[in-house]
């Protein structure tokens, strides 16, 4: 916890200024203006949060069958409610004595003995103790601070001339009314509003963010986000690269490449290679990202442009997440370019110190012209001699911070190398208008010829035993299979199907057939062995973690089957079946889950079953985990966009694009106060 010098109530990292304490706006709100009898709250069961009163006529520690603290109040109609603690302190007991009279908070839901709340909001009262007038607020705890602290806090910053000062408006008014018809209130009555709520103001639409005070907000972080993405691009253009010539050198190793290639390129992938092929021409850094659903041939595109930058006297690298998705590069890369003279060098964190040395002397000297690994590449004692192309794969799984570190890696005083992302994760429309302003996108929209689309089943686990059988007949026919687990041992805490207990399920049950065992904490030479008989054949069934969730390329696998599918989120699932309909076999994916299923768990697999369209599936990941998870920003402790949800707030995208634009253009002084207001430090993030 750091000290500020203005105040010592509430200080954190985040919260260090009197700015940055009305800045840090309420997450949620209580509503503590209505009041609730028993009776009626027990006939709401299902709408939500409800607040009653009443006196406490019981309370007891119970071993039901753990150890729990059960309270019941009854109101002044006679009715009673059950408050039960699954874990509580001592000083709830005495705060919740017989007698006393407590004003709870909190969902009605049936217990063992009836309706009750569960681990409900609590304050003692008097019965007439009047009730507030406006929502109260809530907000995000920093350091362990208390939310009456936060809250004194921000009211002494709001009561600052300073402060007042600060949050001036700095958009002319003009602009704001020409964007945005339905006209906003001024920052300073923003932010006042939403932490104070007046009586009659529209609570439903402060709470649900759709409020006119809210959309001031929206749009000013909204702004400084494109204003600071249009600025990078800006300055990329400004920036020297390596020019490779977009015409293919007749005696060179791309051309060899083509020549030697077993298949014809895809028409989509024509045409982005076209895009790549052009950028590459350019004298400013490429910055782009391809993207294309599993089985695409992303790398084969990858592979083009590196033989490309080679061919110009240029080193080329490929970074991957994950050892089993850089060794699947590297395997290919070898096959193809190795016969050309181009012997790839592998680099990760795994190598014994000499295998390490010898890699980074090679990369140094620049005899290794195309270096495939993992994010060793941008440790410590990695020097590139000319490094004119990096190719980032699965880039979301890499966090923003490390995504930097490359960037910083590759810069040069005078010339930065090109860079080129894939994503097999295919970015939702409005995640791309919104954090990528400063990069071109292309996309692979169609399979390779003899692929066919992956039939997906949803089977109850207590078929299992019918699976197994129909195992059996797949086997006989020579097919491969895999059978995808999401935990490796026993847990309490989430009593599923293990890896190592199938394992041995499926060895006693299908005698005469090899079974494999892959995880996240086998030795890497362990897992390269397992995988290694895979691919030759000789492991029928590989029961696996999510460790193979990208990277495998086994044509002879046309079947998969994963167990508490309703366990994994959507890219998950439709990343694991891309393993299977590799080759030109009909391929199924089984989902075997568990009974009960949620609404959301059903809406989730039913939706997996009825489409393989990965945009779809995008969009619909897009609104379960939010944009942090898919742009991989949650690894760098920053939520980037803290108050737009871009599902709700799509249609102020495009707008603050063109402010942004026209901003840029005709107010370039006000530009920099916006951005000084709004992102300080973290205007880097949006760039990685």
């Amino acid at each position: 916890i750091y000290q500020c010098d203005w105040s010592s109530d509430v200080c954190s990292s985040d919260l260090r200024t009197p700015l940055d304490c009305v800045l840090h706006l309420p997450i949620r709100y209580e509503d503590e203006t209505r009041l609730w009898s028993i009776a009626k709250a027990i006939d709401s069961f299902g709408l939500g949060s409800v607040q009653v009163q009443g006196t406490v006529i019981r309370q007891e520690v119970a071993f039901r069958p753990r150890r729990q603290l059960l309270v019941v109040i009854r109101d002044d109609q006679g009715d009673e409610l059950m408050l039960r603690w699954l874990t509580f302190y001592p000083s709830q007991q005495k705060q919740m004595a017989v007698g006393r009279h407590l004003r709870v908070r909190g969902d009605i839901r049936d217990g063992y003995f009836g309706p009750e709340m569960v681990h409900p909001v609590v304050k003692v009262t008097e019965p007439d103790t009047p009730l507030p007038q406006t929502l109260t607020p809530v907000y995000s705890t920093v350091a362990g601070v208390s939310q009456t602290s936060i809250r004194r806090s921000i009211e002494k910053a709001l009561a600052s001339s300073e402060v007042a000062a600060q949050l001036k408006d700095f958009l002319p008014a003009n602009l704001l009314t020409e964007f945005f018809q339905e006209g906003l209130p001024t920052l300073l009555a923003a932010v006042h509003q939403l932490h104070n709520p007046a009586k009659g103001d529209d609570l439903q639409s402060i709470q649900d963010r759709t409020h006119p005070a809210w959309r001031r907000i929206q749009v000013e972080e909204l702004l400084a986000q494109q204003i600071s993405l249009q600025q990078a691009r800006v300055a990329r253009l400004m920036r020297v690269a390596p020019r490779f010539d977009n015409k293919v050198k007749p005696s060179g190793i791309l051309a060899s490449f083509l020549d030697r290639l077993p298949f014809v390129l895809t028409n989509s992938q024509k045409k982005v290679w076209s895009e790549i092929l052009n950028d590459l021409a350019n004298g400013y850094p490429m910055n782009r990202l391809l993207q294309g659903d599993v089985g695409s041939g992303k790398t084969v595109i990858a592979a083009l442009a590196c033989a490309h930058a080679i061919d110009h006297g240029w080193q080329a690298a490929i970074m991957a997440p994950t050892e089993i998705l850089a060794e699947q590069h590297y395997r290919k890369l070898q096959t193809w370019l190795a016969p050309l003279g181009v012997e790839p060098v592998w680099l990760t964190g795994s190598l014994k110190a000499k295998e390490k040395a010898a890699a980074q002397a090679r990369i140094a000297n620049g005899q290794g012209r195309l270096i495939v690994g993992t994010h060793a590449l941008i440790a410590d004692g990695v020097e590139f001699q000319q490094l004119g192309l990096v190719v980032v794969d699965e880039q979301h799984r890499f966090g923003v911070r490390q995504r930097l570190q490359l960037q910083k890696k590759i810069d040069d005083i005078d010339v930065e190398c090109h860079q080129l992302m894939m994503s097999a994760t295919p970015i939702p429309r409005t995640l791309a208008m919104s954090y990528y302003a400063d990069l071109e996108i292309s996309v692979i929209d169609e399979l390779p010829p003899g692929r066919k689309p992956v039939t997906t089943k949803l089977v109850k686990s207590s078929r299992r035993q019918e699976i197994l059988e129909g195992l059996k007949q797949e086997l006989a026919k020579g097919t491969q299979v895999y059978w995808v687990c999401p935990l490796i041992e026993e847990s309490e805490a989430l009593q599923l199907q293990t890896a190592q207990a199938t394992y041995e399920y499926l060895k006693n049950g299908l005698p005469g057939f090899q079974v494999g065992l892959i995880h996240g904490r086998l030795k890497t030479d362990e897992k390269n062995a397992v995988m290694t008989r895979f691919l030759a054949n000789e492991i029928g069934v590989l029961v696996a973690t999510t460790v193979i969730e990208v990277g495998v390329d086994v044509p002879n696998a046309s079947l998969m089957v994963i167990e508490h599918a309703e366990r994994f989120g959507y890219s998950q699932i439709h990343q694991l079946r891309g393993r299977v309909g590799r080759g030109s076999a009909e391929s199924v994916c089984i989902l075997l889950y568990e009974e009960p299923l949620s609404a959301a768990a059903k809406e989730r697999l039913q939706t997996l079953k009825e489409t393989q369209d990965g945009f779809v599936i995008a969009e619909r990941d897009l609104q379960l985990r939010g944009p942090g998870e898919l742009l991989g920003s949650k690894q760098s402790g920053d939520a980037m966009l803290r108050f737009v949800d871009l599902q709700r707030d799509h249609h102020l995208i495009a707008k603050t694009q063109m402010l942004a634009s026209r901003l840029m253009k005709s107010h370039p002084d006000l530009v920099q106060q916006h951005l000084g207001r709004w992102l300080a430090k973290r205007a880097d993030y949006l760039k990685a």
